[in-house]
């Protein structure tokens, strides 16, 4: 009896260790949301400090690609006064994985710019660059309402 509260005791614990974060995921997990606040407050200074420079952006079923130029361009049109009429960027159900100086954020982004929100799901990629964390590379697909849980 001892011996299986034990064994159950430690497989219990390894279960915990297995799935319990690094500091590289929260970073990532905040760098993320940093990224969504970026885009929805069009901040060039930000962006330009993520972005990689051989950043790539593949929208939805590929209908744009832009590269780290044309992001930091639309936040600059943005900031001189173009019309932006995205309201709000909300992320949910974000899982980090980490593969050396790799790491990939996938989840889900409500984007709301009327008249209804569209959710996205994107996978971004990282990279750590001399001991910081740049956005390579970000694909996003539109999830069709009735495909939504």
């Amino acid at each position: 009896m001892k011996k299986s509260i034990v064994t159950s005791f430690i497989l219990c614990l390894l279960t915990f260790i297995s799935v319990a974060q690094t500091p590289d995921h929260q970073k990532l997990l905040e760098l993320d949301l940093d990224w969504e606040k970026a885009l929805l407050e069009s901040n060039m200074g930000f962006l330009e400090n993520l972005l990689a420079e051989d950043f790539i952006w593949v929208h939805n079923h590929a209908s744009l690609i832009d590269g780290k130029e044309a992001v930091i361009a639309r936040a600059k049109r943005i900031q001189d006064g173009e019309t932006d009429n995205t309201k709000g960027r909300v992320s949910r159900d974000q899982t980090v994985v980490i593969l050396g100086k790799t790491g990939v954020v996938s989840g889900f982004t409500v984007v709301d710019r009327g008249p209804s929100p569209v959710t996205y799901h994107f996978m971004r990629t990282y990279s750590k660059v001399k001991g910081k964390y740049v956005l390579l590379a970000n694909h996003t697909m539109a999830v069709p309402d009735e495909e939504l849980k």
